[in-house]
């Protein structure tokens, strides 16, 4: 008589997203595009417990003083002081939550909007996909930073205007993305199927195909992040984004500018916080496409 055990599953009964978690983990610059993703989300939820002093608060008797580890002398602020005396590393951790609100905001912008009209213009064809696709077109002819500040021109300055501006010129990509995924699903049987039985053509575009769209979705949206954290740094930097006394990064490179020869802390530590982030989000964005690309094999 012999016992029954269970018998261990074979490679082909695998989930294909146990797979692709197994890839993502393998790779290496993901893995640390993650732990960077990590540090920059806790910092920016956990801004209150992190920050040593008020990132508002000014004191003009302690104007410029440099790192507590600077050569050129010490103080009690670790990354020093601005040029009205507001701690530097204070407003880094407070920046971080600024920068973290710019990317879901403009992002979700983007994938919503981009991916509505992405699905109609991939579904329905003809007359109506040309004109939604010609309008992106026009939206992609204009460089993204140049057209954001157009109509930041026209809203005018501020952290609100900043992030439905930076949210229209990222609607482009996600519509040009969905809509190609989505030419691709309408030409397979399920479709077809879902067509006779009767379903009504939202329920085909927003429960059978659209799901079926989410893998390069997921990655341009995770790379989506990294450009938005750099564009609302630009339109800070240019002082169309937040405005003062908010602490954004790109406004302290704009603000330490002008005491980059005696006072190099007040531009650069903003530089490097905006450096790390973006090259988190890419190297996360990076592993994740190769993760999900359903013809890489080991």
């Amino acid at each position: 008589m012999t016992s029954l055990s269970p018998s261990k599953k074979s490679p082909e009964d695998r989930h294909p997203f146990v797979d692709q978690l197994e890839r993502l983990w393998r790779n290496k610059t993901a893995v640390a595009g993650m732990i960077v993703i990590a540090i920059f989300i806790f910092t920016a939820l956990l801004a209150p417990l992190l920050s040593p002093h008020d990132p508002v608060d000014t004191a003009l008797y302690d104007q410029l003083k440099p790192p507590i580890w600077s050569a050129e002398g010490r103080s009690e602020n670790l990354l020093g002081t601005d040029d009205l005396g507001r701690d530097i590393l204070s407003r880094l951790i407070y920046g971080a939550r600024v920068s973290l609100l710019v990317a879901v905001v403009t992002v979700g912008i983007g994938v919503l909007v981009g991916s509505l009209l992405g699905a109609i213009s991939g579904y329905y064809k003809g007359f109506l996909d040309n004109i939604i696709m010609r309008f992106m077109d026009i939206l992609l002819a204009f460089p993204h930073i140049l057209l954001a500040i157009v109509i930041m021109a026209y809203m005018g300055p501020g952290l609100r205007n900043a992030m439905i501006a930076i949210g229209i010129i990222y609607i482009p990509r996600f519509a040009r993305i969905v809509r190609a995924s989505v030419l691709e699903e309408y030409e397979k049987d399920y479709v077809a199927a879902a067509k006779a039985i009767g379903a009504k053509d939202w329920r085909i575009i927003f429960v059978a195909i659209l799901p079926n769209c989410l893998a390069p979705l997921i990655v341009q949206t995770t790379l989506g992040f990294a450009s938005a954290i750099l564009d609302a740094a630009a339109l800070g930097f240019l002082g169309l984004g937040a405005q003062p006394p908010t602490p954004e990064w790109g406004a302290m490179i704009a603000m330490g500018r002008s005491h980059i020869l005696r006072a190099w802390w007040v531009m650069t530590f903003p530089g490097i916080a905006i450096l790390l982030a973006v090259l988190g989000f890419n190297l996360f964005g990076d592993g994740l496409r190769d993760a999900l690309d359903p013809r890489l094999t080991d």
